[in-house]
């Protein structure tokens, strides 16, 4: 008898092919069977003609922490993903001496949007070098399957210790770097991951380790991992990293190279379209190079007191340097404003924010009489009252104290620039950031999006498509065994959803991380099942984890 049978579904295996009529039975964890499937099974499931398709893979998460208090980690589980994909950026928290764990949760406080309070009071450190992580991780369990690249960061700081965050490595530091790098893989690291964006600043505007980094460096560590004969190399690349540099990484590591973040910016229309040419013509050359690009625009929520997005530019570094009071002070300041208002009417390089203030609304006022301007941009608001909108910005959120919520579009909102993205073949569709970010915004629903938005609304792609480019596509490229398809011996990782009414709920506030921080979420529509490993997760009303936590922790990958 099998444990499971879903009957008649319209079954979206994974594999690109079209959709069709039947049933799967599950037994062990595994897919036993797809088609027309007869026998009993200790639970049966009438799909009534909804869409069963392989959970998603998510290859971009920041988990790394949140793994450590969170085996479910919500709300991505119940949001149709299956396999989570964490380290991303090199921003890892393991390795990690005890020493450097204080400065490792204030760095991703800043470079990764997350509260510090709930960091110190969340983060279980059972765990210094990368394999006892993976161990900590394995034996507490998880809810989906996750694997864990390589952090950069994480290696360099373990090797160089507070120089890491000061200045080049000497030779006999990247040779240690390259044999932490060597034991990671031994340890089923899914590859080596490093940023080299100038907007990944750690604590007090410090850059993160690995933008201090040379291509040397890099390149040396790069190819310690394709000594494996395994791995991805995920890189968030800076204003300066050429498509050439990383195609020859390709080459002399053997090995996939993942670049983020390709999403499109007014300010420079062309550079991503520009960016896919490159990529194309190192594949074409037999170099195996994907560009990652998120299916949904890039929408944050900010105050005055975590401006993430304008942490990008030079001028803005007084104000992460600043503490208490004095960030106030800065904000005054007219020099700092001065630099400000040049450095963004002079751009040099792809940000976040460009200058375009009709992009920066007010979401929420702090002060229940600025109701009425809830809404509006900064650019009209500034102009009816004779200001530059810079100024307007500052003294606005000051004079609520800046307890201002902000919200910005910020980049990919250009559907028919994101849609050429999305439907080119070395698109890697991913950049949810889940885990990441939690004040500011929640993309962990990316899947639903999808194929609510692209695919029913849109008509970009057809659903066996777009569930393909979710699903079997991530696995090959990451050469996951038995992942992303519907096929007899799979695991059986799978969602269970409406077509007509998939998509996601907007994003609400909720108080549920350690210290009684905040964050962002968002719930489901159109979802009537997740299983992971062949065992429920979610239902129509959100996760049923029930005190299971099928999970695996991936350690194994093909070449």
């Amino acid at each position: 008898m099998d444990d499971l049978i879903i009957r008649n579904a319209r079954i979206y295996d994974g594999t690109g092919g079209a959709p069709f009529e039947g049933d799967l039975a599950v037994k062990n964890g595994r897919i036993r069977a797809v088609g027309q499937v007869e026998g009993d099974a200790a639970e049966i499931i009438d799909a009534d003609g909804r869409a069963l398709a392989p959970g998603a893979i998510d290859i971009h998460t920041h988990y790394d922490a949140q793994v450590t208090w969170d085996p479910w980690l919500e709300p991505s589980s119940a949001l149709g993903v299956t396999t989570m994909i964490m380290g991303n950026c090199g921003f890892a928290i393991a390795p990690c001496r005890p020493q450097h764990r204080d400065i490792t949760v204030r760095n991703l406080c800043n470079v990764e949007g997350m509260s510090l309070d709930a960091l110190r009071a969340g983060v279980n450190w059972d765990f210094e070098t990368f394999p006892e992580y993976l161990g900590a991780v394995a034996k507490r369990g998880v809810g989906p399957n996750v694997a864990v690249y390589c952090g950069h960061s994480a290696v360099r700081t373990w090797v160089m210790g507070d120089d890491a965050t000061e200045r080049a490595a000497t030779d006999d530091e990247v040779a240690e770097m390259a044999d932490v790098v060597r034991d990671c893989m031994a340890a089923g690291a899914i590859g080596f991951a490093t940023s080299t964006f100038e907007g990944h600043n750690g604590e007090g505007g410090v850059p993160m380790p690995s933008l201090l980094a040379e291509e040397t460096e890099i390149s040396a560590l790069t190819n310690a991992m394709g000594e494996s004969g395994r791995g991805v190399f995920m890189l968030t690349r800076g204003s300066d990293t050429r498509t050439e540099y990383l195609e020859d990484l390709a080459k002399s590591s053997g090995r996939p190279v993942m670049i983020a973040a390709l999403l499109h910016n007014p300010a420079q229309p062309d550079a991503t379209d520009r960016a896919y040419s490159e990529i194309a013509a190192a594949n074409q050359r037999g170099h195996e190079l994907y560009g990652q690009t998120s299916c949904c625009p890039l929408t944050m929520d900010f105050t005055l007191r975590n401006p993430y997005l304008m942490e990008s530019y030079e001028a803005w570094r007084p104000v992460m340097a600043a503490e208490g009071e004095s960030v106030a002070s800065v904000y005054r300041d007219a020099s700092f404003r001065d630099a400000m208002k040049a450095e963004i009417e002079n751009q040099d390089r792809l940000r976040a924010f460009n200058g375009d203030w009709n992009a920066i609304r007010i979401a929420m006022a702090g002060d229940r009489s600025n109701e009425c301007r809830e809404g509006h941009s900064i650019a009209e608001l500034a102009k009816a009252e004779g200001a530059h909108p810079l100024d307007w910005f500052l003294d606005f959120g000051l004079s609520e104290n800046m307890d201002t919520v902000f919200s910005s579009v910020l980049l990919n909102s250009d559907e028919k620039a994101v849609g050429r993205m999305l439907k080119d073949p070395h698109c890697a569709v991913a950049l949810s950031d889940a885990g990441a970010h939690l004040t500011f915004f929640c993309d962990a629903g990316y899947a639903l999006h999808m194929y609510g938005h692209w695919v029913r609304d849109v008509g970009l792609m057809p659903l066996e498509q777009a569930v393909h480019k979710l699903t079997a596509r991530q696995a090959d490229i990451f050469r996951i065994p038995d992942r992303g398809r519907l096929v007899a011996g799979a695991w059986a990782d799978l969602m269970l959803f409406d077509p007509d009414t998939v998509g996601r709920k907007p994003n609400r506030r909720v108080y549920d991380l350690p210290a009684g921080a905040s964050r962002l979420v968002c719930d489901p529509v159109g979802v009537h099942g997740v299983w992971v490993n062949g065992i429920r997760a979610a239902d129509e009303f959100g996760l049923v984890a029930n005190g299971a936590r099928p999970g695996q922790v991936l350690t194994e990958f093909a070449a």
